[in-house]
């Protein structure tokens, strides 16, 4: 009989441990600003058929995304850059236009804001 409720204790404590878990993750994810989620949206896009690799990009040999694919990631890359109160003037005096600096910072803006969350989190 001890085994028995030893055993459904135990039982009842991992599915508990496991919905609390869920819980923090969606808390995160519903923490997120639209911005966030949009260039979430844009890198999984990535991998959607239509916009792997072409045979010729894969033929180059380089870690960097080509041209057509970081054309996917600008529009979401700049409505995140934007959002936090940089102007379009000040966007393009930084990055030249150029859209693998406008990627990256990007993506150090989704980085920092992720951190942030995470933090509230945890206090």
């Amino acid at each position: 009989m001890k085994k028995h409720v030893l055993i459904t204790a135990f039982a009842i404590l991992s599915m508990i441990s496991c919905s609390n878990e869920s819980s923090a993750v969606n808390t995160v994810e519903s923490m997120k600003t639209p911005q966030m989620e949009n260039f979430d949206k844009a890198f999984k896009s990535l991998g959607d058929p239509q916009n792997r690799p072409t045979e010729e990009e894969k033929k180059r040999n380089t870690s960097e995304l080509s041209d057509r694919r970081k054309a996917l990631l600008v529009p979401a890359s700049k409505e995140l850059i934007l959002s936090t109160g940089v102007t379009e003037a000040e966007l393009t005096r930084k990055t030249g236009g150029d859209m693998s600096q406008i990627i990256v910072w990007a993506t150090q803006i989704y980085l920092q804001k992720s951190d942030e969350i995470r933090k509230n989190i945890k206090s």
